[in-house]
């Protein structure tokens, strides 16, 4: 019985997903609309709670033990708008790393699940592909 590796793993780990997370953090604020939420931010501290948490969803050795999501941003004002927009940003990086589409499908459902407390207000859902 061989034991399929993780997406972790098959993403390449830690160094994969840094390189992710630095990408997707130059095209977030790179894009006029989202730039304001991270006014003021300490971005190094947020990448490396963004590398935990994308880890720990991949299935990484790590668990993610940072802030819990609806704490995190609460009061940001997140838009539904502005969340997809993330998510596809974040997406797309992924894609551009050579991500397959069992993974990205993953990611998506993940993001589809946080999203009533990332995001201010009622979500509507959208349909997914």
């Amino acid at each position: 019985m061989t034991i399929s590796p993780s997406h972790y793993d098959q993403v390449g780990g830690a160094p994969a997903v840094r390189d992710v997370v630095d990408l997707f953090y130059v095209r977030v604020l790179d894009d006029a609309a989202l730039k304001p939420y991270f006014a003021g931010i300490d971005m190094p501290r947020l990448k490396r709670h963004m590398v935990m948490l994308l880890c720990s969803v991949l299935g990484g050795p790590e668990p993610y033990e940072g802030r819990d999501l609806a704490e995190a941003h609460r009061g940001m004002g997140i838009t539904a708008d502005h969340y997809a927009k993330v998510g596809e940003i974040l997406l797309s990086v992924l894609q551009g790393a050579g991500v397959g589409d069992e993974i990205l499908r993953h990611v998506e459902l993940t993001l589809n699940k946080v999203e009533s407390s990332i995001v201010a207000g009622p979500v509507e859902r959208r349909p997914t592909e």
